[in-house]
């Protein structure tokens, strides 16, 4: 017996034993993005981090489909010792949608984002993906017309996406305009505000809630049954109160970064990392804890949604 399978109408993207398997019986299956591992957290905690959320999905009943490209191959599922090279490779690109037919034409291997890791899990036929923050639109759209690929992405791709919001750094206002405009649904759990990343509240409200991973199928479930544009399903799923990045410090050290990075010109692809950077570094890395704690909570839930999910599709 093979470890490994090709997706069927997609021979690129190849899965692993266990989640083909998985596939196949119809069970709940979460994808899980790589960058996190390889861009978002220091050494040696980012491997300690990526077998944490494994598994945490795999203490919910489901399975764990950790997305990247190694040597060209597009890869849902990996194993110990693909995780750890994730983890520890320094060469490692950032991926993603626009940079996976380039990477694997050319052998390349990559970690990847919110849009690259979306693709490549509803090609394989995986309805859930939790991760920390959306991509959005940037902060002076106006001047520099910056707007993350996730949202054009996730406007064509059938896919549940659990997060805490959009990064805090952009402009949430505007991102939320784009949602409606894409036709992307948003739906809040167990809150009637849009969470803001590192913290609960970003300040704009949602039109829809609900309380419990059921619903969430329930909605999924209505998005097939209704057909026609096939667009992601947003679960906006707010960090705990007492979890969250103190609101005041926030405030004032994004106010500082932001002001920092104009100085020093910073734009363009450079300007997520660098005030994600600056957070982390004036707040002592308080920051990056309301990051985890975003992410430990949306990747739970999300393995709760894909239980429920399987569950009405009869797993």
């Amino acid at each position: 017996m093979t470890s490994e399978r090709s997706v069927p109408h997609s021979p690129a993207v190849v899965l692993s034993e266990e989640i083909a398997d998985a596939l196949a019986r119809r069970a709940p299956v979460v994808a899980l993005e790589s960058t996190i591992i390889a861009h978002g957290l220091p050494r040696p905690r980012n491997l300690q981090v990526a077998r944490e959320l494994e598994g945490i999905v795999r203490d919910a009943g489901a399975v764990p489909a950790t997305v990247a490209v190694l040597d060209g191959v597009p890869r849902v599922g990996l194993g110990k010792d693909q995780v750890e090279r994730i983890a520890e490779d320094p060469a490692l690109r950032k991926l993603g949608f626009r940079d996976l037919a380039p990477a694997v034409a050319t052998g390349a291997s990559g970690a990847t984002t919110v849009s690259g890791t979306a693709f490549l899990a509803a090609r394989a036929g995986i309805r859930v993906f939790g991760t920390g923050g959306l991509g959005g639109v940037h902060r002076g759209w106006v001047t520099v017309q910056d707007e993350s690929a996730d949202l054009s992405l996730l406007a064509r791709t059938w896919i549940t996406v659990v997060c805490a919001g959009v990064k805090s750094i952009l402009d949430v206002p505007a991102t939320l305009q784009r949602l409606e405009t894409l036709g992307i649904g948003v739906i809040g759990f167990g809150t009637d505000r849009f969470p803001g990343f590192y913290l609960t509240d970003s300040g704009e409200p949602v039109d829809w809630s609900v309380a419990d991973p059921g619903q969430v199928a329930a909605v999924m479930a209505a998005q097939d049954t209704l057909g026609g544009h096939h667009s992601a399903l947003i679960v906006a799923n707010p960090v705990s109160p007492e979890l969250q990045l103190d609101p005041e410090l926030h405030d004032r050290v994004l106010a500082e970064a932001l002001a920092a990075a104009d100085r020093e010109g910073v734009s363009g692809q450079a300007i997520t990392p660098y005030l994600l950077a600056y957070l982390t570094d004036r707040t002592s890395g308080a920051s990056l804890e309301a990051n985890l704690a975003a992410v430990r909570g949306n990747v739970a839930l999300a393995a709760a949604i894909a239980v429920r999910w399987a569950g009405r599709s009869g797993a």
